[in-house]
């Protein structure tokens, strides 16, 4: 009689597992993501599914990138390290003279201060008793050099200092991101992205990839600090006017299911591969995971999908599959980008499952036993 009862309980508990439809798990298994396979053409599934595989990368490759540099970016153009003269400049001149009492100093001074004067839009200044003259181009030295060979038709000993003070034509923006933001005067014609971030304090701590845009002529410009460090060439002249920006990558890229961490992580660099991003969430869980299920879940728009899957995708919404037990899935994986956006989708393994279900099972009997010895 207590095997009767025994069995009883034990089938009532199986039946409800059953109807439960699904033993509890944190993620779900290759086989019911990834159910309806895309092969059945006759039924429409809604994403496609590709394998990472050193035979499929260089089709991947070929597919829209998303998440890649968005801006185009100027390369260094060298420059001499000279101060130029520009529209909008103030000139600060003094008039030396050994003679007593000329046209431009009273009895008994020997230097004259001129009033600040302006560069006109036309590159001009206007000097008394002497008239217009260009100096927009011109070095300061070069300028006071001319200013001085006019005087001296006026004042044979005349000798002439120059101050420029650069006016907002000749001065650049750093917005944020840094240190110290403001306006910086150009100190010279060769001011670079990287002199004027360090002159603002440096990049501020805590930015993740920091990203710099420059604002130039009405368009936008970007790359990355990390990537203009490892090639100096990208480190570009700026010119008055220019206006820079220092920011956080804001390309993400999530994971879910048995993976080693359950959140949102931000793109740590430029180029982040799918193997690197699974050290990033910590890895894989020892005791749940499937290694031969690592799944990318990926949105492409729809103008990129291609009927022949070649040069995009055949659907817009794609599940691209790992297999970490394999060395051609590592080494694939390991050169397979991801895109901001992306889902890593760690599948829980069917043994873990099954595992579940005899220690439920096991307890079942354990309960039922107590029953009937009760």
């Amino acid at each position: 009689m207590p095997s009767l009862v025994r069995l009883l309980f034990v089938t009532t508990v199986c039946a409800a597992l059953a109807a439960c439809g699904a033993l509890p798990r944190g993620a779900g298994l290759q086989s019911e993501i990834i159910a309806a396979g895309s092969s059945d053409q006759s039924a429409p599934v809604g994403y496609a599914v590709a394998s990472v595989t050193r035979a499929n990368l260089a089709t991947f490759a070929d597919w829209p990138d998303g998440s890649a540099q968005r801006n185009n970016w100027i390369g260094r153009v060298q420059q001499p390290a000279n101060r130029i003269i520009a529209p909008g400049d103030t000139l600060q001149i003094v008039v030396w003279s050994a003679e007593d009492g000329g046209l431009l100093n009273a009895p008994g001074q020997r230097q004259v201060s001129l009033p600040d004067i302006r560069v006109s839009p036309n590159g001009e200044i206007f000097l008394p008793f002497v008239g217009a003259l260009r100096v927009a181009g011109m070095s300061p030295e070069h300028a006071r050099s001319r200013i001085e060979e006019k005087y001296i038709d006026v004042s044979p000993s005349a000798q002439v200092q120059v101050n420029l003070v650069e006016g907002r034509q000749s001065t650049v923006s750093l917005v944020g991101g840094v240190g110290s933001p403001g306006v910086y005067p150009l100190p010279d014609t060769d001011f670079t992205v990287m002199g004027l971030i360090a002159q603002g304090g440096g990049v501020a701590t805590g930015l993740s990839n920091p990203q710099i845009r420059l604002h130039r002529g009405g368009r936008i410009y970007g790359t990355s600090v990390g990537r203009m460090m490892d090639n100096p060439s990208l480190d570009t002249t700026l010119v008055g006017g220019d206006k820079v920006f220092v920011e956080e990558d804001d390309r993400y890229f999530l994971s879910l299911g048995a993976a080693g961490s359950e959140a949102i992580h931000p793109f740590t660099k430029d180029r982040v591969t799918a193997l690197e991003a699974l050290s990033i969430v910590g890895g894989v869980s020892d005791s749940r995971a499937d290694p031969q299920g690592i799944l990318i879940l990926r949105e492409y728009p729809q103008s990129a999908v291609r009927a022949d899957g070649r040069t995009g995708p055949s659907d817009s919404r794609m599940v691209f599959t790992i297999d970490l037990t394999s060395a051609d899935g590592l080494f694939s994986a390991g050169r397979f980008p991801l895109q901001s956006g992306d889902l890593i989708y760690v599948t829980e393994s069917p043994v873990t499952a099954a595992q579940t279900v005899f220690g439920l099972i096991g307890s079942v009997f354990g309960l039922a036993n107590q029953v009937s010895s009760n």
